[in-house]
């Protein structure tokens, strides 16, 4: 933690960063649980940094940790782990998990049934970075907040 030289020594200051993790199992409610989790994140960022969030931002949020969430426990052998990163410009969604294979990005045809996921992630998030590491593979989606708000 940085120190503010206008502020006794000890006393925290805030460095405009808010950070939650959490690790979950192959269970089917872990997508369920990480939902709540975003909710109260988004909440947490307006309430600790002032941050102006809007209703369907909140939402993106959410169903982006949803979507992330549900394609590991729908194709990784193992556990994996959510993190959220929250600034003023808005949410980075980060999950690692067991599997090697990268997801795949399906030509858009609205008559397929399921494969949507990464579609939708693409579509709403502002950056998308998908890389293997050597646990298995690190997906980071970055939601920017609009100017302004």
């Amino acid at each position: 933690m940085v120190q503010d030289p206008a502020k006794p020594a000890g006393a925290p200051v805030s460095v405009g960063v808010l950070y939650r993790a959490a690790h979950y199992g192959v269970e089917h409610r872990a997508a369920g649980e990480a939902r709540q989790m975003a909710d109260v994140f988004v909440k947490e960022l307006v309430d600790l940094l002032g941050v102006p969030v809007s209703e369907p931002f909140a939402y993106d949020v959410a169903l982006v940790v949803t979507e992330l969430l549900t394609n590991a426990n729908r194709y990784a052998p193992g556990p994996c782990l959510l993190e959220l990163e929250g600034r003023r410009s808005g949410v980075t969604v980060t999950l690692w998990d067991s599997s090697t294979a990268l997801p795949r990005l399906f030509p858009r045809d609205p008559t397929r049934i399921g494969g949507h996921g990464m579609e939708i992630i693409n579509r709403i998030c502002a950056e998308v970075r998908v890389e293997r590491v050597p646990v298995g593979k690190r997906i980071r989606a970055t939601l920017c907040l609009p100017a302004g708000l």
